[in-house]
């Protein structure tokens, strides 16, 4: 067996070792986490609708490729692609040192607090971007040595910018380690602006519109058993202390950011000789740690800049930043871990080095094992959910769905309790409203769709027939209400479909209004950059398959 095949193996084992229960029937949702078995292409998952663009272009993905893979499969694909992806690209980065360092670098990537946290929270397009993250390292290491680009450069960064925070990540990395004088530029800029441009110009079009975002405080990085910053060392640290780990909060968290932090300073002087690009790469560690650090240094300043430009919510947690700061992390500890075992002489002790350093960011978050300790699992749709889907879908009367109860998040007994935000605006056909507001503890933070505001002001209306003339009139034409999920004001309509804790009703169509679509020749120009980007992604990966068949093939033949 090859040595380079060697990492890739382990990056699975740790995968399918983290995600246990997550691969077995049923999708996985967990708070910000939600798929269905087929996405619909509505105004909302466009960036079209009247929200800013959160899901923006991640959802139009897979709505478009579910209808190629179904949406349960493609979701298993994603997890599991994301954590092998970034243990072997992490071996990729370091690939001319030995295999023990290459193990142990797979090991600190895949089993991070990083990966756990996010995991649990859901924050699938980060993962994928944390996996894009050393590949893109190793594609801007050619394209700056004047190589040609990777026939994967484009379906990597791709992937790995399929939401705000994620493009952020991705573009920067690709362009710090690639961007050099005279090495096309240009088209580097553009590969960038391309795959960010639907949630660029979305939240552009939506800036004006939208209510200023505040809570950065709330958002800020946690600490565990470490404060903020040395969290941030080790990539742990989130707002919502619900997810992270229970090993995080005890000696755990300081055995292994001193394990860490050992090594990297044992390699960093082998390193930094060695690496024609340590600029940049301390460059994106030092960025990385300053934004994830932000909202916990500087939370009023940010919440005084917000109030002047709405779109900066996007980055309100600021701590998906931190996979920039990964890089120093792998070619310092991989150079550490060389500097340690070549000390070592004989093969026995080398061996035995091998297994500790691979198996200790194990043995440290120990609870990240088997789908986060039960934190994570599987869950089916409940019939009723599928029932009122497709009556919806049968309906022709113009509308949008609000959705209630006026709440952002449940914990449905049939997904075991654990929290969600609610699945039924991505289950049904249309496009929705739904509350926007975030509650975190007592502290409620405001969402930034003024026409959700609007809404709820509609719902406190005694007035039935005003109530519902004034939902018609903010383009609403349908309500669909989950029994089950606490009380919700009840709304008069006709009855649509009734079964299990589900009633959709259809509201009288005198003096409906349609809202405006966004879609004006920027928004246009956005997807189609977008979709231009994909067919030379698509073209790329038929490419390098085909390469690959031809390598095995004349491997068989020789």
């Amino acid at each position: 067996m090859s040595e380079r095949v060697v990492p890739t193996l382990w990056a699975g084992v740790l995968a399918v070792l983290m995600l246990g229960p997550a691969l077995g029937p049923g999708f996985v949702l967990t708070y910000d986490m939600v798929w269905v078995s087929d996405l619909a292409l509505t105004r909302d998952v466009l960036g079209l609708g009247s929200g800013l663009p959160r899901a923006v272009p991640s959802d139009a993905v897979v709505a478009v490729l579910d209808e190629i893979v179904p949406g349960l499969v493609l979701q298993k694909i994603v997890l599991v692609g994301a954590l092998v992806l970034a243990g072997a690209g992490a071996a990729e980065v370091v690939r001319d040192r030995s295999l023990t360092a290459r193990l142990a670098v797979v090991s600190l990537t895949v089993w991070s607090p990083y990966v756990a946290e996010r995991l649990w929270m859901g924050h699938w397009p980060m993962l994928l971007a944390y996996a894009a993250v050393p590949w893109l390292v190793v594609a801007g290491r050619r394209w700056a040595a004047g190589e040609r680009g990777p026939v994967w450069m484009l379906p990597v960064l791709l992937a790995g910018s399929l939401s705000a925070s994620a493009g952020i990540v991705a573009g920067a990395v690709l362009l710090a380690t690639g961007l050099r004088r005279g090495r096309r530029p240009v088209l580097l800029l553009a590969a960038v602006v391309a795959v960010n441009a639907p949630w660029l110009v979305s939240g552009l079009t939506h800036a004006s519109e939208a209510a200023s975002a505040t809570g950065f405080d709330v958002f800020a990085l946690r600490g565990d058993a470490l404060p903020a910053p040395l969290a941030a060392l080790s990539l742990a640290g989130i707002w919502n202390t619900s997810v992270v780990p229970a090993s995080r909060e005890g000696w755990a968290a300081w055995a292994a950011l001193l394990l860490v932090m050992a090594l990297a300073v044992a390699g960093l002087r082998r390193w930094w000789a060695s690496d024609g690009q340590r600029v940049a790469i301390l460059a994106l560690w030092v960025a990385g740690l300053a934004v994830a650090l932000a909202g916990w240094a500087v939370p009023e300043a940010l919440d005084a800049l917000a109030r002047d430009v709405p779109g900066l919510a996007l980055l309100r947690d600021s701590s998906r930043l931190l996979p920039l700061c990964l890089p120093l992390l792998v070619v310092t500890v991989a150079a550490g871990v060389d500097t340690l075992t070549e000390r070592l002489r004989t093969t026995a002790p080398r061996w035995a080095a091998a297994i500790v350093l691979a198996l200790t960011p194990v043995a440290v978050l120990t609870d990240a094992a088997w789908g986060l300790a039960g934190g994570i699992g599987t869950a089916d749709y409940p019939p009723a959910w599928h029932h009122a889907r497709g009556a919806l879908g049968e309906e022709t009367a113009p509308g949008d769905v609000l959705v209630l109860p006026w709440s952002a998040y449940r914990a449905p007994s049939w997904n075991g309790g654990r929290p969600v935000l609610d699945p039924l605006p991505r289950m049904l056909t249309r496009a929705s409203i739904v509350n926007g507001d975030l509650v975190i503890g007592s502290t409620v933070i405001p969402g930034e769709d003024l026409r959700t505001a609007t809404v709820f002001d509609e719902l406190s209306n005694t007035d039935v027939t005003g109530q519902v003339t004034n939902l018609r009139q903010l383009g609403i034409g349908y309500v669909i209400t989950d029994r089950s999920a606490g009380d919700a004001p009840r709304i008069a309509g006709e009855i649509v479909y009734e079964g299990g804790d589900l009633l959709v009703q259809r509201l009288p169509e005198r003096d409906h209004r349609t809202p405006a679509a966004k879609a004006g020749p920027a928004v246009i120009g956005a997807w189609v950059a977008y979709g231009l980007a994909w067919i030379g992604a698509t073209t790329s990966t038929v490419l390098l398959l085909i390469s690959m068949v031809r390598r095995q093939t004349a491997k068989v033949r020789g």
